[in-house]
């Protein structure tokens, strides 16, 4: 039987993720600023990734989009400028679904060759794949030149007549054309010209829309009437069934998942419908929703069959008030309480292309500083955790690449190239040897982390006991800056301690009867030594005495507590005593300095 595995994903964008162009220029193109290739996911670069500790890619901007990059000498159309955000173009304004995009393709005639060989390569690597799916919006111009045969285009058959028609894929302002408050002629190339106007892809239903609206996609139709508020979903409308097959297109060619943008935009009876369509065919095939509102959190995982929710409004909104604002620590129980029952399908993270990175001025301000968010965030369930390319590498975000401007996140709209990820990537060799100090350092805990997510079957799939309810009162204990709890499976048992104070602190634990029933924590004294320092912590754990750990600043300790440990630490100190008493053995046990290890 297969061993249960927790979901470490990488998300990247191909296109800047090893571009190794180190003269780009805002606003450059294409051939000035140069583009990362399906190619450059070589075996190399997937050993570098495993060694992190990733077993799953987020390939993003992988589906062709409306971009200012003229390919119509590869029978691709030409899209107009006026609409398009950035030189690169959005990867969430979708003009061919069935299409990968040509700027990731060595032999852009052959692209999708190199995108399945890419997947292959993953796959060979032990790694899973998935790609975004964009359900709500297209690019403003639609068209497909790579749709299998008898597959109409999105709006092909509209009466554009009609603000809603159950039918129809897009809602239209009737009589009106698109008028948005910024000019439609400022770029190169023919004017955009709309009529009727669609509806705007963030839900703005008038042919004015503004420069702060997405305005480089439209809205699709699934079916509900957005003037009456009435829902026509049988028959199943036109959108539905093309959505069902696209799914179905990209499952076929190897994806095990789809990461869907804004889930909560479609109605939830679409959801209901396709994905046990899709995984009846493709049964292992995951679906993660990408949701803002967590009353919405159990219908999407119930009735709406998503495997995994992004958890930004609570866990990660939460870490963020901890780390820049005056969030206590405290908040953390409240977390996990929200998703009581849930947790494990609930997707943590740091960083992702929406969020600021957390290096950035406008969230931490320093890489080190991430040790208590990243041991929370990755540790707290079994539910997969992410991170996002660079952020292993304290990637600040600083650049000020063109459209996205300087914004605190990476850019998805530009051709850029990262100097982080450039000197990991070293021109494909991945050796690390162009990293500074503090990346590599930083890289190393990284790998720490990731790789014990994996490693213990406490975090991997064991059970979560929160030990904040017996420390609120705690004298030795301030839980507005520490957060404690236990991970445990079986004779393991961690106890994790974060500390997001700046300074270094002793601990004091309480750890109750109930925990010690419940985890299988030692009793009595005990040698442990921290996962993530390799440093030996003296403890005795008692549920009438608190245990002492000591922390340092913006830290965090993992701490063996189990019988097991407990065992391995007996058999150590037996080997160190017949090591002492032997008469031609020198080597002793290594030496450990009280001031360090007093925990």
């Amino acid at each position: 039987m297969k061993q249960k595995e927790k979901l470490i994903i990488y998300q990247l964008f191909p296109r800047i993720f090893t571009n190794d162009c180190a003269t780009c220029v805002p606003w450059g193109s294409l051939e000035r600023n140069g583009s990362g290739k399906f190619n450059d996911i070589t075996p190399t670069v997937l050993e570098s990734l495993a060694e992190l500790g990733v077993n799953c890619l987020w390939l993003t901007g992988v589906i062709e989009m409306a971009t200012k990059t003229d390919f119509s000498s590869h029978g691709i159309h030409a899209d107009n400028p006026n609409v398009v955000k950035g030189e690169a173009g959005s990867p969430y304004a979708i003009k061919d679904y069935y299409d990968v995009s040509p700027a990731l393709a060595v032999d852009i005639d052959n692209r999708m060759g190199e995108f399945e060989a890419a997947v292959e390569r993953i796959h060979e690597a032990d790694m899973k794949v998935i790609m975004d799916f964009v359900p709500n919006h297209t690019a403003r111009r639609y068209h497909s030149d790579s749709a299998p045969c008898g597959i109409k285009d999105f709006g092909a058959d509209d009466d554009i007549n009609m603000f809603f028609a159950r039918d129809n894929n897009y809602y239209y302002i009737p009589s009106q054309q698109f008028s948005p408050d910024f000019s439609l002629d400022a770029e190169r190339s023919e004017p955009y010209v709309e009529f009727p106007a669609k509806a705007t892809g963030n839900d703005c239903f008038t042919a004015f829309c503004h420069r702060n609206d997405w305005y480089e996609t439209v809205k699709l139709n699934y079916g509900h009437d957005y003037h009456d508020g009435s829902d026509h979903f049988d028959p199943v409308p036109d959108t539905w069934l093309k959505m069902l097959h696209i799914l179905r297109f990209w499952a076929s060619k190897g994806v095990d998942g789809f990461r869907c943008d804004m889930v909560f935009m479609v109605p939830l009876a679409f959801w209901h419908w396709a994905i046990p369509q899709v995984k009846e065919h493709y049964p292992d095939v995951m679906f993660i929703g990408e949701i803002y509102d967590v009353g919405l959190y159990r219908p999407f995982l119930d009735y709406g069959c998503f495997d995994y929710l992004y958890d930004k409004v609570n866990l990660y909104d939460t870490l963020v008030g901890i780390e820049t604002g005056n969030v206590s620590a405290a908040r953390l129980t409240s977390c996990w309480q929200t998703v009581d029952g849930i947790g494990d399908s609930m997707l943590n993270f740091l960083e992702n292309h929406d969020e600021v990175r957390f290096a950035s001025k406008a969230y931490a301000g320093d890489p080190m500083r991430v040790i208590p968010s990243l041991v929370v965030s990755a540790m707290i369930s079994t539910g997969p955790f992410m991170i996002y390319y660079g952020q292993e590498l304290g990637e600040t975000a600083a650049d000020n690449e063109g459209f996205a401007g300087d914004n605190n996140r990476t850019t998805i709209f530009d051709y850029w190239s990262l100097a982080t990820l450039r000197r990991w990537h070293a021109e494909g060799k991945c050796d690390g040897s162009l990293l500074t100090p503090q990346e590599k350092w930083l890289r190393g805990f990284y790998a720490k982390v990731l790789k014990l997510c994996n490693s213990s079957a406490a975090i991997r799939e064991g059970g979560f006991f929160d030990l904040m309810y017996v420390n609120l009162r705690n004298p030795g204990f301030n839980p507005h800056r520490q957060f404690a709890f236990l991970r445990y499976h079986e004779d393991e048992t961690l106890l994790i301690v974060a500390n997001f104070d700046a300074r270094e602190t002793v601990v004091d634990i309480n750890i109750p009867e109930l925990a010690f029933g419940m985890t299988g924590i030692w009793k009595g004294e005990l040698e442990s030594r921290d996962l993530l320092s390799g440093r030996l912590a003296r403890l005795g754990l008692s549920p009438d005495a608190p245990v002492s750990v000591r922390v340092g600043g913006r830290d965090a300790v993992v701490l063996p507590v189990g019988k097991g440990a407990a065992r391995a630490s007996e058999k150590g100190k037996a080997s160190a005593v017949m090591l002492k008493n032997g008469d031609k053995d020198e080597k002793k046990a290594p030496e450990t300095k009280q001031s360090k290890n007093k925990c």
